[in-house]
């Protein structure tokens, strides 16, 4: 079905959906490489007027990928809750953002299961900044292993102690670091420099050990390949969290070496080992389905939304999207980084996702630590879940900037938000408080570092 608006005489005409769509979404560099941007900024504008008028229900009558080629599409399809809908579903895509604007926590919170992530991702095309602070704000998202995250009052801080060559005392020291600034209750995380199961095995080893002996209310992981994954609890290794990249598509997720029946195999792996928690950690990211050509023509922004239905099929402790990781082919600037940021995280949380964000960028993208400040201050107005923790800021095995320990300590501050209750008990009664002081109970030799 085509599309059109008309804007002083001239009649710009979008030939369906997944045109309307792309036209429509700001701009960013990743939709003008894939050839699916909008050629103006009046086309644009055109396309926003006509997505602002089309009826939510079109969303379920017109795939943007079609479900016989695609199982997300599909799985998209199975999750919709007509009855969670009924409070929009006379609603066009405008009057939606009204209503989310107007609409109380609780109404905002109960629509999750009624949204499909194309109507999710097209309320953010039409909104400005502040109406995606406002929105997600209202969002409320708990989940719980040995913490429990997503409180209003809360902002919790994924721990991220990598190292180039997975160093246990470089992981370990790492760790110190951030468990003395208040990070590590949303999990404590390693990227490893290498995927294998034995060294995959040690850093699992090592992440028990710190949490176990100090009785840390948090969970460990080890950010590999599911099948690792599946490997290392077959072997017996303590696994709390599985990790695993995730896309919008079918053939993204076939360019991870990962599918829907892969990750059920692995959450059910590891509910067996902790019946009651949510186990599963899911990354995602604006680029990722153009990088493996399999965007299908769909801009990036709604293709990330797509991966969210894969997320919240397997009920995640944890997802992140890691917005400017990628670069600047995908993302040129701060500007079109802290807009991402900010549609990711409503996106997600409409959808009923604990949403994070590693708000970062690439040493190569128009950015720097004033555009990440300006993001990570909206997203903590935001309420987002949680951020990263990284030493200093530079990830010296991913090589890119991310978000300090003191930055998630500075935004606590100023936010008047809290780690999440468990951990904030811990923190009290090891004697670090609300960060920055050394307790002899966490001294360098507990941890093995002398």
């Amino acid at each position: 079905m085509a599309f059109r608006h008309t804007i002083r005489g001239t009649t710009h005409v979008f030939a369906d959906l997944r045109d309307l769509l792309a036209k429509a979404t700001p701009l960013r560099s990743g939709d003008v490489l894939a050839g699916v941007a909008a050629e103006s900024a009046q086309q644009r504008v055109a396309a926003q007027r006509a997505l602002a008028d089309l009826p939510l229900r079109h969303f379920l009558h017109e795939a943007v990928i079609p479900a016989e080629q695609d199982d997300v599409t599909r799985l998209i399809l199975a999750q919709h809750d007509e009855a969670g809908f009924a409070p929009v579903s006379s609603l066009t895509v405008g009057a939606l953002r009204d209503w989310l604007l107007a609409a109380t926590p609780a109404q905002v919170t109960a629509l999750a299961r009624g949204l499909t992530p194309e109507m999710a991702a097209a309320v953010t095309k039409i909104s400005r900044v502040g109406d995606l602070v406002a929105i997600a704000r209202k969002c409320r998202v708990t989940t719980r292993f040995r913490s429990t995250l997503g409180g209003t009052d809360t902002l919790a801080i994924r721990l991220q102690p990598n190292h180039p060559t997975d160093d246990p005392r470089g992981v370990a020291a790492a760790i110190l670091d951030g468990l003395l600034l208040g990070a590590g209750d949303a999990c404590i995380g390693i990227n490893p420099a290498t995927d294998n199961l034995d060294a995959v095995r040690r850093l699992l080893d090592l992440l028990h050990a710190v949490i176990t002996r100090h009785d840390i209310p948090t969970q460990g992981c080890v950010l590999c390949h599911v099948t690792t994954s599946l490997l290392a609890m077959e072997a017996g290794a303590p696994v709390d969290l599985v990790f695993q990249s995730i896309g919008g598509t079918q053939r993204t997720n076939d360019s991870f070496g990962v599918s829907l029946a892969l990750l059920g195999e692995a959450h059910d792996a590891a509910r067996a080992r902790h019946p009651g928690a949510q186990v599963m950690y899911f990354e995602t990211g604006q680029g990722s389905a153009l990088s493996a050509d399999a965007h299908h023509g769909v801009d990036q922004q709604t293709i990330e939304a797509r991966a969210y239905a894969v997320a919240r099929a397997f009920d995640p402790l944890l997802v992140n999207s890691v917005v400017g990781f990628i670069g600047p082919e995908y993302l040129f600037d701060g500007k079109q980084i802290l807009r991402a940021g900010l549609e990711d995280h409503c996106c997600g949380k409409l959808l009923g996702l604990p949403m994070g964000v590693d708000i970062c960028h690439t040493n190569h993208a128009e950015a720097d630590p004033d555009d990440m400040d300006a993001l990570l201050l909206a997203l903590a107005a935001a309420g987002v879940t949680y951020i990263m923790g990284v030493p200093g800021g530079d990830d010296v095995m991913l090589a890119y900037q991310s978000t300090s320990f003191h930055d998630g300590l500075a935004a606590r501050r100023l936010f008047g938000r809290a780690p999440a209750p468990e951990f904030a008990a811990w923190l009290a009664r090891v004697g670090i408080g609300d960060g920055a002081r050394i307790p002899a109970a966490l001294s360098p030799a507990l941890l093995g570092l002398s």
